[in-house]
């Protein structure tokens, strides 16, 4: 077998397809995608597809060192968002060749089932809405069966909050807190938006209404000032939706700034690259709960690891009240949650299909733009 083309589908709403055609009847499916740099991404593809063009895509290993360790320069969001898109597909043709999921040939399943959570929010939404609507929310997800949720701290946020704006974050996440009681699990996340010296109060704060896991209490930039913040709490820590690759993560693992890794499938190096990570953590004690909030072939490509990894915990999904994030409108076959579990697929590779016709009417030029935040006094707030 031979890859013949890489073919790129943008789709709104911030999504983008690959298709990796073959001289043979079988295709592969990924999501190579960046959020915000998709046709950024799209070149990078399109300098591998020289490479790509002509070989065996059973050799899933081999081709993702050449693409990697190729060029003089390595690493980074838009390299490793292309690879991961690229990795997708071809497991996807080797499920689909063997007639098995992406799972039984990574050690097959290790449950019947995988735990999600979803987010607190509405569609759209960034910045601060009133708390009575995520109430709200929250009972419509509880309705819908899930055992734990998330929701986004609100910025801008300053290095030194003043007492009543920490006050203001503690009191949303006691009132969602007794709002769904404690059978259900609720995370927070800081997305970044939070200095260390602003982290360390609200944490201390928040912990008697046992967070889940607080994500990203810090930009991950310097690992160490993460590392302070985990040593300073009881709370578990999670990160890692904004590094790519092993290398990356190596120092948050050892330095156990974490107690939870959160690899995006989409942008870490593909679904293989986070069943090392998953491997790595587990010498720690640590667990996996990949990110996610983009569409349903990321969401497949999630599964394929949940399933198959001893040290999974729970899996993101956006919820997006169209269900265009489970595939509705997007593939034919769209992913079922019944009472907060997705079962493990067992149709072969990833399982999905494009609904193709479906498509047509979702195709954009591929930009979308993050929302920016700013302080009171007009300078730049971390997203």
């Amino acid at each position: 077998m031979k890859i013949t083309r890489l073919e790129v589908i943008k789709v709104k709403p911030r999504w983008m397809f690959l298709k990796m055609h073959t001289d043979t009847d079988i295709f592969g499916l990924g999501e190579p995608v960046l959020e915000g740099h998709c046709t950024s991404v799209e070149a990078v593809i399109k300098e591998f597809e020289e490479y790509l063009i002509g070989k065996d895509p059973m050799r899933i290993e081999h081709h993702i060192q050449a693409l990697y360790r190729g060029g003089f320069y390595r690493g980074g969001p838009l390299m490793l968002s292309a690879i991961s898109g690229i990795e997708q597909a071809m497991w996807d043709i080797k499920g689909k060749y063997y007639n098995c999921p992406v799972y039984e040939m990574l050690g097959g399943r290790c449950r019947d089932k995988i735990r999600m959570y979803t987010h607190i929010k509405r569609a759209g939404t960034a910045g601060e809405f009133p708390i009575e609507e995520m109430l709200e929310i929250a009972d419509e997800r509880l309705k819908d069966g899930y055992t734990a949720l998330k929701y986004s701290i609100i910025p801008p946020i300053k290095p030194i909050e003043n007492p009543e704006n920490i006050e203001k974050h503690i009191n949303r996440f006691a009132k969602v807190r007794e709002r769904i009681g404690n059978k259900v699990d609720l995370a927070i996340d800081f997305h970044g938006r939070v200095a260390p010296s602003a982290a360390n109060v609200l944490i201390e704060k928040l912990k008697p209404y046992s967070p889940m896991f607080i994500e990203e209490p810090c930009l991950p930039e310097n690992v160490d000032c993460m590392v302070n913040i985990a040593r300073k709490t009881t709370v578990p820590i999670a990160a890692g939706e904004r590094l790519f690759g092993k290398w990356q993560y190596r120092e948050l693992i050892e330095k156990q700034a974490v107690s939870v890794i959160q690899p995006d499938i989409c942008h870490v190096g593909g679904i293989y690259e986070g069943r090392k990570l998953a491997a790595m953590i587990e010498m720690y004690y640590g667990s996996v709960a990949p990110h996610n909030p983009l569409g349903p072939i990321s969401l497949a490509s999630c599964i394929q690891l949940d399933a198959c990894i001893p040290n999974f915990l729970v899996q993101e999904h956006p919820g997006n009240p169209d269900k265009s994030d489970l595939g509705v409108g997007y593939i034919k076959e769209p992913f079922v949650i019944k009472d907060g579990y997705i079962d493990v697929p067992t149709k072969p590779g990833l399982g999905v299909e494009l609904d193709e016709e479906a498509l047509k009417d979702k195709l954009y030029d591929g930009k979308w733009t993050t929302p920016r935040q700013y302080y009171e006094d007009g300078s730049n707030a971390d997203w």
